[in-house]
């Protein structure tokens, strides 16, 4: 048999690899866009819901709680501590664990400074949370014992764990970085530790509002009073979101697929 012949024997069969290769290339992509349609669709709603519940919290605190001040009045100055505290370890810190599966098709040097941008801000909500819960106390006549609660116990051990994580993580992924081999054996703790910290961050949420209600509405509680069903609404709120949160960090089909320009590192070294 002449060589043209084998030649013209080849033709169709890689003809039709490059077909395949080509319908496959098509199905990934058509693929990639239904994940990415339907992350889109929950992750809208989730930060809606989000976003209604800062609402929510606002409306309570100044329509029941009178409002914000700092220590003027130390009972309004108190009114930061649950704000500061859902706006930052509730909401900011979702929107940062979230950041690199949302902007999936962006950079991945950009999609760092907005996720370290993103807990940056939550630390700093969550200081100024806790200078105004401890003004609150200290500042009372008489003065108020800090530290007694669980709510507090586990709180103060959310931000400990979240600013340590925090520090960790800029040292090694941003700032200054370490070896490649290494950022992958750290990544996985990484990715847990956030995620236990944002879970706690939500028991402390709940502790918190139902600490608040006991203690502000008393027997008043009991009688679903307007205000008791504005606290329920909140930690359920509260609820709903993080497990939607949950569900967006863990589900493994949203994961942010590579980019090319990915494997360059903040030294110019392979990723």
């Amino acid at each position: 048999m002449s060589s043209e012949s084998l030649l013209s024997e080849h033709e169709p069969e890689d003809e039709d690899y490059s077909t395949a290769g080509t319908g496959n290339r098509a199905m990934e992509a058509r693929a990639e866009h239904q994940r990415t349609k339907m992350y889109n669709s929950i992750y809208s709603f989730t930060t809606a819901m989000g976003t209604g519940l800062l609402i929510l919290v606002l409306f309570w605190l100044l329509h029941y709680r009178e409002g914000f001040a700092w220590t003027s009045d130390i009972k309004r100055q108190f009114n930061w501590h649950p704000f500061l505290m859902l706006f930052g370890m509730v909401f900011l810190y979702s929107q940062a664990i979230l950041t690199y599966r949302t902007g999936r098709s962006k950079p991945k040097m950009k999609l760092k400074l907005l996720h370290g941008g993103l807990h940056l801000l939550a630390f700093v909500c969550s200081v100024i949370a806790l200078k105004a819960v401890f003004d609150s106390h200290n500042l009372a006549s008489p003065p108020m014992a800090n530290l007694y609660s669980l709510h507090s116990w586990i709180g103060l051990l959310t931000v400990i764990i979240f600013s340590t994580q925090f520090l960790a993580g800029f040292l090694s992924f941003l700032y200054p970085g370490i070896s490649p081999s290494l950022r992958k054996a750290i990544m996985p703790v990484h990715v847990v530790v956030g995620t236990s910290a944002f879970v706690m961050a939500i028991v402390s949420a709940l502790t918190g509002l139902n600490e608040k209600a006991i203690f502000t509405l008393s027997d008043n509680y009991k009688n679903f009073v307007p205000e008791a069903f504005v606290f329920n609404f909140i930690g359920l709120i509260v609820v709903l979101y993080g497990l939607l949160v949950l569900y967006l960090v863990h589900d493994p089909m949203y994961k942010r697929d590579p980019l090319p320009e990915d494997q360059l590192a903040l030294s110019g070294r392979d990723e």
